[in-house]
C-alpha cells in the first residue's frame, strides 16, 4: 500500500483507517476490524515526498482513544460517512467482513429517507421505510459517532420494534408505539425498485444520473493500450465522479481487481454470458444467429426449460471459458426484465456470496455467486443423458420407456476424480470436531466402491434411516457435485447419536475408529471386514479396523506399513482366516509418545499372502511350495527386512544346520490338499494375495486430514482437509479443500537411507503429512469386494 493511497479526499479534517489483520501493541490486542484515525496535519508530518517510505503510521483507536503505532500495510483508508457506518456494527468481525464484501455498504451509502427496506429483527426480516438516516449519540465529545438507519416497520412487522421514533429521549422521527427500531446497516437488506415512492423523493441531481454500468455486467477497457475483458463487481460513486470495481477475466487475475472510471469502461453485449448457443452455431449469417437466440430466449421465459432451482448447469463465460454450479434462486431481479438465475459456482469465478444491489437472494461462499439470465444456463452435461440415449426410450414397438433414476453414482477415478473433487469448498464440509467423520468418509467413498454394500444391503440389523441418509445426503452428492454440505453430516451424527447411545457424536472430538465401529457393527450391522485366528486356538475374532500392537523395534527406523503388520501378526501369532474385502490398519501408539515412528512409508501394495490362514506359502529361499516356518528367522538380520520366513524342509535343514539357528523350533505348515502332489521343484509357482492402498488418515494436534490416491500412478494423490479455511466467526464455516498432492511421488522413490535422513520441514507441499502423521491406512481388494 503506498503513502498517497493512506490519504483520503482532500478536506477531510481526519484520515480514518480499518484494520485488515490483528494487532498487538504493548500489552494492547486490537482485532482485525478495530477502527483507527490521525489528523490530516499528523499524516503530512510523518509522511512527505521527499522522505523514505514509511511503514508505520501513529493513530488514534475510535474504541479506546488510546494512541498506538501500526504497520501501515494493515490499514486500509475509510471515507469519514462510511466510517459511521462502519462503527454502528459492534462486532469487529462482522464489520471488517461488510467493509470488504461492500454491496451491503455501498447500499447504505446510496439509501435515502421513505426507502422501503427488509430489516432484521430477532432472526427474522420485516418490511419497512428508513425514516432517519445518522448519529444517535448524545456524546459530544465523540471524533466520529456511529450512524443508525432509523427504521419504521410496516406490516408483520408492527409491534415488533422498540420505540416510537424516539431515543434517549430525542425524537428522530415520529411513528406508532412499538414500530420504530435503529438498525445497524448489516442488519437492513435495501430493495430498490423504480416504482417505489422513495424514488420520488430522491434529489433531482440523482434522478438525472444514468449508471450506465451495473454489477455483473461484462466490461472491457484498456491496460496500456491493451482491451481487457472483466465482470464490474461493484459501481460506486466519490465526489461526482462515478468508478467500477472490475474483476479482469484474464487467466491467473481472479482474485486482483481494478478500480476505473466510469467514462473509461464500455459494457459489452454479453452475447457470450447470455447465449449459449453462440459455439455451437459458428459464423453464420447474423440474421439467423438472432432469430435462433430469441426464439430460444422465449422458449426460456415461456417457462418451458426444465431447469429449476437446485438444477445442475454450466455457464459459458467470455473467452469461452465455462463454469458449473447448482441454481439457487429464479426470478426477477430490480430493474431487470429478463428471468435471472442466481447460481452458486463450483468455484471462485463468482462475484459476489448470493447479495445483489444489498439484498440476499441466497447464501453461498464469497465469490461462488452469479447472477445471470436464466438463458445463459444449460443442463450440466455431466449429469445428462445424450440426445442419442433420448431416442432409446422408444422401444422397437414404439411404446414408451420410463427412464430410470439414477440412486447412485460411481467412485470418482483419473481426471474425472480431479473435475469434480478439486479445488475449495470441495469434499466434506467440516463443523463442531466433526474432522474424524469427515476424512473417513471421503477415503471411504470418494474414489473406490469396496464398501459400497453398506450403502445398499440390505443388513439384517440394518438401520434404513442412517443408510438412505449415508447413500443420498453424503455419498451420491459427493460424487456427484464434489460437495457435501456440513448439515448432512451433522444429520448423519445426530441419528448416530440417537441410535448409538451416546449424546457426544454430535459435537464431541472422536476417533475414526470409534465412528466407523458404531455405524458397521451396531447400526449397520455389516459382516466385519477382517476375521483373524490365533496360535491354535480354533476360534476366531471378527473385527472391522485392526490395530497394530508391538514392542518398541530398535531395527526399525522407517519402517513400511508392510513390516509393521508383519511384525504385529507375528507377536500374536495372528493369521488371516480369509482375503479380506478391506483392510483397515491403525498405527502403533507407544507410551505417552503419540507415534511409535517420526515416519512411516505407505506400502504401496500389502502382501498378505503369508499372513493367510491354511493358504499355500512360498520359501523365501528357492521359490518352492513351504512347508515350515520359523519365528525366530523372522528377527535374523540376515534375511530380508520384510516377509515372514518359511522353508521347504530341503531349505529349513540347512538354514537350521548354523549354530546360531540350531536352537531355532520351526512350526510346520498346513499344506493345501491341491500342493501336495505337485510337479518337479519349481514348476508350482505360489499364488500372491496382495492388496492395494487407496487411502491414509492422518492426524496432528486433534485434526484429522485424509489423502486418497484417484489414480494408477504414484503422482495421483489428493490431500482432504474439511477445515482448511474458514469465512467468519462463529457464525461462519468452514472451507473444505482438495489438492493435487503429486510430490508424494519424489518421496515413495527415495532409498530407505535417504528418506530416514529427510527432515520434515523440508519436505514439499503436504507430504511430511503423509509420511509423519499417519494415523490410519486402508487397503481393498478389488477381487474380493466383487463377492462381499
Amino acid at each position: 500500500m503506498t503513502m498517497t493511497s493512506l490519504l483520503p479526499s482532500a478536506g477531510d479534517g481526519n484520515c480514518y483507517y480499518i484494520l485488515t489483520e490483528d494487532c498487538a501493541y504493548g500489552s494492547k490486542y486490537f482485532q482485525a476490524g478495530n477502527m483507527c484515525f490521525c489528523s490530516e496535519r499528523s499524516y503530512l508530518r510523518n509522511f512527505s515526498d521527499d522522505g523514505p517510505p514509511a511503514c508505520f503510521l501513529k493513530v488514534i483507536m475510535l474504541d479506546d482513544s488510546s494512541t498506538v503505532t501500526i504497520k501501515v500495510e494493515i490499514l486500509q483508508p475509510v471515507r469519514e460517512e462510511t466510517a459511521g457506518f462502519l462503527l454502528a456494527i459492534s462486532s469487529h468481525n462482522e464489520r471488517l467482513n461488510c467493509f470488504l464484501e461492500r454491496l451491503s455498504l455501498e447500499a447504505a451509502l446510496r439509501a435515502v429517507p421513505g426507502q422501503k427496506v427488509m430489516v432484521e429483527v430477532d432472526r427474522q426480516y420485516f418490511p419497512g421505510i428508513i425514516r432517519y438516516i445518522g448519529s444517535i449519540s448524545k456524546n459530544t465529545l465523540a471524533v466520529l459517532p456511529p450512524f443508525f438507519f432509523g427504521v419504521e416497520l410496516q406490516g408483520e412487522g408492527e409491534n415488533r420494534g422498540c420505540n416510537d421514533g424516539s431515543y434517549n429521549g430525542t425524537e428522530y422521527f415520529k411513528c406508532k408505539r412499538n414500530c420504530g427500531i435503529f438498525l445497524p446497516f448489516s442488519r437492513v437488506q435495501f430493495t430498490p425498485a423504480p416504482d417505489d415512492d422513495y424514488m420520488k423523493q430522491k434529489p433531482k441531481a440523482d434522478t438525472k444520473d444514468e449508471v450506465p454500468v451495473k454489477v455483473g455486467d461484462a466490461v472491457s477497457f484498456y491496460v496500456d493500450e491493451v482491451l481487457t475483458k472483466g465482470i464490474a463487481m461493484a459501481v460506486y460513486r466519490e465526489g461526482t465522479q462515478w468508478f467500477v470495481k472490475v474483476c479482469p477475466e484474464e487467466e491467473g487475475t481472479t482474485d486482483i481487481f481494478r478500480e476505473i472510471p466510469m467514462d473509461s469502461v464500455v459494457k459489452e453485449s454479453l452475447q457470450s454470458l447470455f447465449s449459449p448457443f453462440e459455439s455451437d452455431m459458428g459464423l453464420g449469417h447474423p440474421n439467423q444467429m438472432k432469430r435462433e437466440i430469441s426464439e430460444s430466449a422465449e422458449e426460456c421465459e415461456s417457462g418451458n426449460s426444465s431447469l429449476e432451482v437446485n438444477s445442475m448447469v454450466q455457464i459459458t463465460l467470455d473467452k469461452g471459458n465455462q463454469v458449473s454450479g447448482i441454481i439457487r434462486w429464479l426470478g426477477y431481479l430490480p430493474q431487470i426484465k429478463h428471468k435471472m438465475a442466481g447460481v452458486e459456482l463450483d468455484e471462485d469465478k463468482g462475484v459476489t456470496a448470493g447479495e445483489w444491489l444489498g439484498k440476499y437472494y441466497f447464501h453461498c461462499a464469497p465469490k461462488r455467486g452469479l447472477f445471470v439470465k436464466l438463458q445463459s444456463c444449460q443442463p450440466d452435461v455431466r449429469f445428462q443423458c445424450s440426445r442419442n440415449s433420448e431416442l432409446s426410450l422408444m422401444d422397437y414397438r414404439g411404446q414408451e420407456v420410463l427412464p430410470q433414476v439414477p440412486d447412485s453414482f460411481p467412485p470418482l477415478r483419473n481426471e474425472t476424480a480431479v473435475h469434480v473433487l478439486r479445488g475449495r469448498m470441495k469434499g466434506i464440509q467440516g463443523h463442531c470436531n466433526s474432522c474424524y467423520m469427515d476424512a473417513a468418509l471421503f477415503s471411504l467413498f470418494s474414489c473406490t466402491s469396496v464398501l459400497d454394500s453398506m450403502l445398499f444391503k440390505p443388513f439384517p440389523l440394518c438401520d434404513r434411516n442412517v443408510q438412505s441418509i449415508l447413500r443420498d445426503e453424503i455419498v451420491n452428492p459427493l460424487r456427484k457435485t464434489g460437495f457435501v454440505r456440513a448439515r448432512s453430516v451433522m444429520h448423519l451424527r445426530e441419528q448416530l447419536t440417537e441410535k448409538g447411545r451416546c449424546s457426544s457424536f454430535t459435537n464431541a472430538e472422536k476417533d475414526p475408529e470409534e465412528f466407523l465401529n458404531l455405524i458397521m457393527q451396531q447400526i449397520l450391522g455389516i459382516e466385519p471386514l477382517l476375521k483373524l485366528q490365533s496360535g491354535s486356538q480354533e476360534e476366531q475374532q471378527d473385527c472391522y479396523c485392526y490395530q497394530i500392537f508391538m514392542d518398541k523395534q530398535e531395527d526399525l527406523v522407517v519402517p513400511d506399513v508392510q513390516q509393521l503388520v508383519e511384525h504385529s501378526f507375528l507377536t500374536y501369532d495372528l493369521k488371516l482366516v480369509e482375503i479380506p474385502s478391506c483392510f483397515i490398519i491403525q498405527m502403533p501408539r507407544f507410551g505417552k509418545e503419540y507415534k511409535m515412528f517420526s515416519k512411516i512409508i505407505p506400502s504401496l501394495e500389502l502382501d498378505i499372502t503369508d499372513l493367510l490362514l491354511d493358504s499355500p506359502r512360498e520359501c523365501c529361499v528357492c521359490g518352492d511350495v513351504a512347508t515350515l516356518e520359523c519365528s525366530e528367522c523372522f528377527k535374523d538380520k540376515v534375511f530380508a527386512a520384510t516377509g515372514l520366513k518359511q522353508f521347504c524342509s530341503t531349505c529349513s535343514r540347512q538354514v537350521h544346520s548354523h549354530y546360531r539357528r540350531k536352537t531355532h523350533k520351526p512350526a510346520r505348515l498346513h499344506v493345501p490338499e491341491e500342493f501336495h502332489s505337485r510337479n518337479p521343484r519349481g514348476s508350482q509357482q505360489v499364488p500372491r494375495e496382495k492388496m492395494e492402498l487407496f487411502a491414509v488418515l492422518c492426524i496432528e494436534t486433534s485434526h484429522y486430514v485424509s489423502f486418497v490416491k484417484y489414480g494408477p500412478e504414484n503422482e495421483h494423490w489428493m490431500f482432504f482437509d474439511s477445515m482448511a479455511d474458514r469465512h467468519g466467526d462463529e457464525n461462519g464455516f468452514n472451507i473444505p479443500t482438495v489438492t493435487l498432492c503429486p510430490e508424494v511421488a519424489k518421496y515413495l522413490d527415495l532409498p530407505l537411507a535417504v528418506l530416514a535422513l529427510k527432515q520434515p520441514r523440508d519436505m514439499d507441499g503436504v507430504a511430511k503429512r503423509l509420511f509423519c502423521d499417519a494415523y490410519m491406512y486402508m487397503y481393498q481388494s478389488k477381487k474380493m469386494a466383487l463377492y462381499k
